[in-house]
């Protein structure tokens, strides 16, 4: 695939980014473009390893190594190398509704497995699958194609987060009819509101959600279902229904002081500002401001550092944020070889953004946060944290443990707690009738369904909080359950 020497001749370019002094200035996701002869030598990288990792798409001590959803990485790399761009977006589209969003979002564990990357920079993935889906766009190759025929039978999926709307694509294709409920008052779930724009530009989204429409999709915003459409109804009305709603309770941090006005869970601070930056370019003021604010942000992960960048744009005075891990190494561990994803230090972008604004990485590591102190008014003013030591415990579990004289206080008049979700809400699984597992999530077997027949699951809801490019894989595989429930056993649609 490619050029057999290429990964010798070329070095890796990936994705361009603003100088970010320059990028917090607004909420865009505009990047610097690539020239069609670079672009060509990145495909040209991609070796001919005979047994490539980059498509595997499995889990290793608990990281993905490889594409979830199984792209055709070297093929299309080759094609790229060739010049053959149409060909390379039918490829793409072979295996992923939606590069377009992997291409910005994802974290591309298909580059952590790349087997350049064992001795050297891995093939820039990623970067050649936006360039491919994005030349498609300006192209006029991506263009709705509504099915040929339709089977008559009815699917409702209730979310349009990314799997609801890989499963909505998929079942479409397929010929059948099929109504999205979302209960915001915009299409996209998670892509819409829980990642910021300046990440994932929103006209995008709406590109599309424009283009699956024309295909026949049908999309009913503001609509949750148990409050303004009876569960029932579902069951009444449509052959097969697919819940999409993701994973929506997130993780608290019930310490003393957690009643203070000024701290919010995480996603609540995404969402409004993104609402109101679409709405209104934020001048209705119902987004919950840090400008002139001592923000601290407790939790890593993707929306810590979307907080930060959000913080850092809405004029901050401060952003502090407390990761109770220690600090990744700069290399791969001995206990973390290829093609496992690397656990390796990274500056992403708000916090080379927030590093470019105060000189140094805003993320404080090994620290755990004690309790939050208050002002007279009842507001947060400070976040007291500790130091921590990582061990083995008594049970061989790795646990924290405190560093005596460590204790600091970190002053805070706004604290955003991103610390993940612990499940979907349960009042619609429950009223369907749908059995839970052990961790809250909704149960499913291997074809997707749940304990009640014709309730399908996909998704965060079923599977726990994921990736985005693990959402479309979901939702695709439950799309083909679906397809083969329906059609007494046969399926027209891939995995």
């Amino acid at each position: 695939m490619g050029k057999p020497t290429g990964f010798l001749e070329f070095e890796r370019r990936a994705a361009q980014m603003r100088p970010p002094l320059e990028r917090i200035r607004d909420w865009s996701d505009e990047h610097p473009p690539f020239e069609e002869a670079t672009l060509r030598e990145q495909g040209a990288r991609c070796m001919d390893c005979a047994v490539p990792f980059c498509h595997t798409g499995v889990l290793i001590n608990g990281a993905a190594s490889g594409c979830p959803v199984n792209n055709l990485i070297p093929e299309w790399n080759d094609l790229v190398y060739r010049g053959k761009w149409r060909e390379a977006i039918i490829r793409l589209h072979k295996t992923n509704n939606f590069p377009e969003f992997t291409g910005r979002v994802c974290p591309a564990p298909c580059e952590g497995s790349c087997t350049v990357g064992i001795s050297g920079a891995p093939v820039a993935i990623k970067t050649i699958e936006l360039e491919i889906v994005e030349r498609a766009w300006a192209s006029g190759w991506i263009r709705p194609e509504a099915p040929l025929a339709r089977t008559g039978l009815r699917v409702a999926v209730v979310g349009s987060g990314p799997a609801g709307l890989a499963c909505a694509a998929q079942l479409n294709h397929a010929g059948h009819a099929v109504t999205v409920f979302e209960r915001a008052d915009r299409v996209g779930g998670l892509l819409m509101y829980g990642i910021p724009n300046m990440k994932l530009d929103k006209r995008i989204v709406e590109r599309r959600v424009r283009l699956m429409a024309a295909e026949g999709v049908r999309f009913e915003c503001g609509v949750e279902v148990g409050r303004d459409l009876p569960p029932e109804r579902l069951l009444g009305e449509f052959e097969a229904t697919v819940l999409a709603t993701g994973s929506t309770v997130a993780r608290d941090l019930r310490i003393e002081g957690r009643e203070l006005a000024g701290i919010y869970p995480a996603m609540e601070f995404l969402g409004r500002n993104t609402k109101s930056l679409l709405d209104s370019n934020h001048a209705d003021g119902t987004f919950i401001s840090a400008a002139g604010r001592d923000v601290v942000v407790i939790g890593g992960g993707d929306t810590g550092t979307d907080c930060v960048a959000t913080a850092v744009r809405h004029g901050a005075r401060s952003v502090t944020q407390l990761e109770i891990l220690e600090r990744p190494p700069e290399t791969r561990a001995p206990d973390n070889p290829w093609p496992q994803w690397p656990k390796v230090y990274r500056l992403d972008y708000g916090q080379e953004e927030a590093a470019a604004l105060w000189g140094s990485d805003p993320r404080r590591y090994a620290v755990s946060t004690r309790r939050f102190v208050g002002d007279a008014q009842g507001r947060v003013a400070g976040v007291e944290t500790v130091e921590v030591e990582w061990h083995v415990g008594p049970d061989g579990r790795v646990v924290p443990r405190e560093r005596p004289e460590t204790a600091r206080l970190v002053p805070a008049d706004l604290v955003l707690l991103a610390l993940g979700f612990v499940g979907p809400e349960r009042a619609l699984p429950e009223a369907l009738g749908c059995e839970l597992d052990t961790r809250g999530n909704v149960a499913t077997g291997p074809d997707k369904m749940t304990s009640v027949p014709g309730v399908f699951a996909a998704g965060d809801c079923a599977r726990g909080q994921s990736l985005v490019v693990w959402a479309i894989r979901e939702g695709r595989h439950a799309a083909q359950a679906v397809d083969r429930y329906l059609m007494q056993g046969e399926t027209v649609l891939p995995g």
